[in-house]
């Protein structure tokens, strides 16, 4: 498959789990990949193996550090045609212990991330009327869980980011779509299983069927189930496809 030949994509959060998958997903697909994260080890690693052409290091809380990277890659590697705004995180409390720091914190590092990106990559994408913004949000965009207020409020508003932006750019060649995993199995949360394991005293495996109780499929989602829709909403195929969510959850949602 050689569908994005030429193309350049920036996988935000590349180095490992879904962005890793994403990077591998858009460079077997033909696309100059870079990929984009805090620690350069997974990154080099990834180059190394071949799912990537390039990276570079940043925070994607801080506009300034990510747009100075975004630059730079450009010019050594040509405008980019494809974000993939991977990076994020979830922190866990009560709404009661979920303090405003905490939704701050889960807000810079879920929706600014994306707009910080976004941002670098829009004027690129306009002056050569093609460009596809992919935002890897969550379940947590479309429904509510306990103990995670902060996260799912984040979440939630990525997905309305994507509507909001797709509107915009609709005459403009370029598309900005949403995908929304269920729990998918990468090193996060398999550390999340095993701290859930050691304080409850269950076994990983009763930790996993907490996580996937609600998903009819009965299992968690592949990192490269994730990638193949991304990969699809990147594609000439999707051409007309912006402003959507699509979601990968094993039948949750």
């Amino acid at each position: 498959m050689t569908a994005l030949d030429g193309r350049h994509a920036l996988v935000t959060g590349g180095g490992r789990g879904i962005g890793r998958a994403i990077a591998a997903a858009l460079s077997g697909a033909g696309a100059k990949v870079t990929v984009m994260g805090r620690q350069e080890a997974p990154l080099k690693d990834a180059v190394g193996k071949g799912e990537a052409t390039g990276y570079f290091i940043a925070d994607v809380t801080d506009a300034r550090v990510m747009a100075d990277g975004i630059t730079r890659a450009a010019g050594e590697r040509g405008a980019f045609d494809i974000l993939v705004a991977n990076a994020g995180g979830a922190e866990s409390a009560p709404f009661a212990k979920a303090d405003a720091t905490q939704f701050q914190r889960m807000f810079d590092l879920n929706v600014m991330s994306v707009v910080h990106s976004a941002r670098a990559v829009l004027g690129g994408m306009t002056k050569q009327g093609f460009g596809r913004i992919v935002a890897v949000a969550s379940t947590a965009g479309l429904k509510g869980y306990a103990y995670v207020p902060a996260y799912c409020a984040a979440k939630h508003a990525v997905v309305g980011l994507v509507r909001s932006l797709a509107i915009e750019t609709a005459n403009s060649g370029i598309t900005v779509n949403a995908v929304c995993p269920g729990y998918t199995d990468t090193d996060l949360l398999r550390a999340s299983t095993d701290a859930v394991a050691k304080k409850t005293g269950r076994t990983r495996e009763q930790a996993i069927a907490e996580f996937t109780k609600d998903a009819p499929l009965g299992r968690l989602i592949r990192p490269e189930e994730v990638a193949a829709a991304v990969l699809y909403l990147c594609s000439p195929d999707a051409a007309a496809v912006t402003g959507t969510t699509l979601t990968i959850a094993g039948g949750e949602i």
